[in-house]
């Protein structure tokens, strides 16, 4: 008979209480949702690294031609992002600018100011965003800085593949009227300079510093290829307060057995 009391008796004795039930969901998802966030950060970690390399090891690889209307379908941007490409064709007449702040600029210009982009048609017909490169802030208009046209007629051009920068919640209208924008969004740049979307490239190119005109504007070669990586650091973080909530319930698992050791 006094065994068959010991559940009940241990029940009563509030070793198994709701509360407690509640109270170890809690924490066993506690525990769930950090261990996530620490997997997380070592999944960015993989993808930054990744990224880190692309963009510091594609840029000096020789020029490809740049991927036409046919690869557009199985285009993956993830394979193209920082490689250099060549193209032959002609810019337009117009640009378009994006604003920027270079704090470590390749060249000898930097600080805020805009990045000047112009349509590049193709010999085969089909359009490239071209990002031509970096102006002053006080330079942005055209006449501010004589002999910064893009050169006339057909030319080939390098320049290294970029994905399409699309604006979030954050950033700032675009000014059709001045054709000033604050993402360089392909949509919105291909409707600034009266460029049929169809037919415009899903990536854009930024010149590489070779292409900076005599007068040195705009400034070319002025892609990013510095990005901060601190996933490992967050993921150990994460990991770490994990590891603190089990050592937490180990004390307090071992105290509890002691006391109604003591108890006894």
């Amino acid at each position: 008979m006094s065994g068959a009391r010991e559940p009940t008796e241990a029940l009563a004795g509030g070793l198994i209480t709701p509360g407690r039930v509640i109270l170890a969901l809690l924490v066993t998802a506690a525990l769930a949702v950090l261990v996530s966030l620490g997997n997380w950060q070592v999944e960015r970690l993989h993808w930054k690294e990744a990224l880190i390399a692309a963009a510091t090891e594609r840029p000096d690889a020789p020029a490809v031609p740049a991927p036409g209307p046919r690869d557009w379908p199985d285009f993956d941007i993830a394979e193209w992002d920082y490689r250099r490409v060549s193209l032959t064709g002609t810019f337009g007449p117009r640009e378009a600018h994006a604003f920027i702040s270079l704090p470590e600029p390749r060249g000898p210009l930097g600080g805020p100011g805009y990045f000047v982009v112009a349509p590049f048609t193709t010999e085969d017909g089909w359009t490239v965003m071209v990002n031509r490169g970096f102006v002053p802030q006080g330079m942005k208009a055209p006449q501010a800085r004589p002999g910064s046209e893009p050169p006339e007629g057909t030319v080939t051009v390098e320049g290294i593949v970029r994905q399409n920068d699309q604006p979030n919640f954050l950033t700032p209208a675009p000014d059709p009227r001045t054709r000033t924008l604050f993402s360089r969004d392909i949509g919105t740049l291909a409707a600034f300079l009266d460029v049929g979307v169809g037919t415009v490239a899903p990536y854009s190119v930024d010149l590489v510093a070779q292409e900076t005109p005599p007068g040195g504007l705009p400034q070319a070669g002025e892609y990013r290829v510095n990005f901060p990586n601190n996933h490992l650091g967050y993921a150990l973080t994460w990991y770490g307060l994990a590891a603190c909530l089990v050592g937490v319930l180990v004390a307090a698992a071992v105290g509890r057995r002691g006391s109604r050791a003591r108890g006894t």
